[in-house]
């Protein structure tokens, strides 16, 4: 009898030593349920976005050319991505619980920039739930859980709050402002023009009274800013009076900034480019935040 109750109980302890195996190596059906319970909302949204989504840490992040929208952001499975126009408050995101549901936001992990994307804009921000989200020029980006095979942009003007992400962060898609802003991480604000190409300034133009030193030769890489109003200045965030408007000595109208005349480099190919940053030490993208006193200050981004 005591021999019986020996194995009755030896064998009582080794289902229960498999029994707790099997639920600590997640073999069981109820754990398998618990845990993808337990997924963030972002993954837990239907359609392929959530798929490549939590694959995107391996890949990379490029521009696809759409026929309507033009250039637009996509992640290493062509899957496009998204801007929220209410993502206003800089490091965070305006969209959690169901709203991540519908747009998953792309984790950052450590993806980087292929063709068309300055890797120096890409950059992340801590949701509230602790992940880490990809920013493209300080802009938190997103799928779109409709969105169900590459090429796809059902997102765009959701709401009218939402557009695929143009390379640097702007709405693809809509017309951009005649003066426009850049968020760089590394050079902070700095202006654009009406097509998204940086602004730069030249330390050795002359700024009050103004003169171009850019020859025939600088020419053929620096290009004279046009003209913009002063609604353009307000809406870009500038006081008006930082704008000095001159004509160069072949006639052309061109723009300067605090007495700086401004140019766009032909180097530069894509909206957020800044391959004109410090050229031969004396090229400089023009930051937004400008001191007006005709010149004496240099409105140069410097890093």
């Amino acid at each position: 009898m005591k021999s019986n109750a020996r194995n009755s109980l030896a064998m009582a302890g080794a289902a229960l030593l498999a029994l707790t195996a099997l639920t600590a190596c997640g073999g069981g059906t109820e754990n398998q349920t618990s845990a993808a319970a337990q997924q963030p909302a972002a993954n837990a949204a239907s359609g392929s976005p959530s798929a490549t989504a939590a694959t995107l840490s391996s890949g990379e992040v490029s521009v696809r050319a759409d026929n309507s929208l033009g250039d637009v952001v996509v992640d290493g499975k062509g899957m496009s991505v998204y801007v929220f126009a209410k993502d206003t408050k800089p490091g965070s995101s305006s969209c959690d619980g169901e709203c991540a549901a519908q747009w998953p936001p792309v984790p950052a992990g450590e993806a980087k920039a292929a063709k068309g994307i300055n890797q120096e804009l890409l950059g992340s921000i801590t949701r509230t739930d602790g992940s880490k989200q990809l920013t493209l020029a300080g802009k938190p980006l997103y799928y779109y859980a409709k969105d169900t095979k590459p090429g796809d942009v059902n997102g765009q003007g959701v709401k009218g709050a939402w557009y695929a992400s143009a390379p640097d962060g702007w709405k693809a898609g809509v017309k951009r402002p005649a003066l426009g802003v850049l968020n760089d991480p590394k050079l902070g604000m700095v202006l654009q023009d009406k097509d998204g190409r940086t602004l730069y300034l030249f330390t050795k133009d002359q700024p009050w009274p103004m003169k171009t030193a850019c020859d025939a030769t600088c020419l053929q890489k620096w290009t004279p800013t046009a003209p913009v109003s002063a609604a353009d200045a307000k809406a870009a965030g500038l006081d008006p009076k930082a704008l000095f408007t001159f004509t160069t000595p072949d006639g052309t109208r061109q723009e300067a900034f605090n007495c700086w005349p401004a140019y766009t480099f032909k180097g530069d190919t894509r909206p957020g480019d800044i391959n004109g940053q410090n050229v031969g030490g004396v090229w400089f993208a023009i930051k937004q935040s400008i001191t007006i006193d005709q010149g004496k200050t240099v409105p140069a981004a410097k890093g």
